[in-house]
């Protein structure tokens, strides 16, 4: 496979998972800790220099993308997450784990598998709530059985 055929491939397994580049990431960190703000704030809060227009592409994408909203103020944009970091991070675990599982059959075993072995080694506390977190599924999934 060529090189552009690769990183294609791996843009697009990238996106369907809803994962963002290494820029776009900075770029919603900043926005995430600092809120609404212009391109020059951006780059003035980012760890590394980059040009005003290398930044202000990527805020810009990211709108089309929906991540940030955006209004004019004067002749700037001033630019603002459409959605927490929480937020964001719950919608990319969702969509990862609907990919995982639209793969391969046997990998909804094997997903829970590992996700039961991770949780219970890092924090019994977690392995608690999942389990209560199963049970109020349930639970839901009977309450819409019966109707």
């Amino acid at each position: 496979m060529a090189f552009w055929q690769r990183k294609n491939q791996q843009q697009s397994n990238r996106n369907e998972f809803g994962e963002l580049g290494p820029l776009e990431n900075e770029v919603m960190s900043v926005l995430w800790s600092r809120g609404r703000s212009n391109v020059r704030e951006v780059v003035n809060d980012l760890a590394r220099p980059l040009a005003y227009t290398t930044v202000m592409t990527t805020l810009d994408r990211l709108f089309k993308k929906g991540l940030l909203c955006r209004e004019k103020e004067d002749r700037a944009f001033l630019y603002t997450p459409a959605l927490s970091r929480e937020d964001w991070d719950h919608r990319r675990a969702g969509l990862w784990l609907s990919g995982f599982l639209s793969r391969h059959h046997s990998s909804g075993e094997l997903l829970l598998s590992c996700l039961v072995d991770a949780v219970g080694e890092h924090d019994e506390a977690l392995l608690d709530e999942l389990e209560r977190q199963i049970a109020q599924k349930r639970r839901e999934f009977d309450a819409r059985g019966s109707e």
